[in-house]
C-alpha cells in the first residue's frame, strides 16, 4: 500500500473515531436535581457595556448588541418565588 493512501485511511479512521466519542448526544449528563438550582441568576453587564460604548464613541464607532454581555448575580428570595 502506498504512504498517502495509508494515511489517508488511518486519518478518516480516527476521525470517525473522534466522532462516536464526542458528547453531542447528552449521553452520560443527567438533569440537575429540582431542588440543587443555583441561587444565582444573570442580568446585563452594564458597567462593561457602557465602557465599551464609550470607547467606540470615542473612535466614532456605532455598537449594536446582539448577545449582551451577561454577569452572574446572587437570586433573591423574591425571585425564586416568580
Amino acid at each position: 500500500m502506498n504512504r498517502p493512501l495509508l494515511c489517508t485511511i488511518v486519518s478518516l479512521s480516527m476521525l470517525g473515531l473522534a466522532a462516536c466519542a464526542s458528547p453531542h448526544g447528552g449521553a452520560g449528563y443527567g438533569a440537575a436535581p429540582a431542588g440543587s438550582q443555583p441561587a444565582q441568576a444573570f442580568e446585563r453587564d452594564m458597567a462593561y457595556i457602557a465602557y465599551v460604548e464609550r470607547t467606540a464613541r470615542m473612535r466614532g464607532l456605532d455598537v449594536r448588541w446582539v448577545n449582551p454581555p451577561l454577569k452572574r448575580v446572587a437570586r433573591s428570595d423574591d425571585s425564586e418565588a416568580q
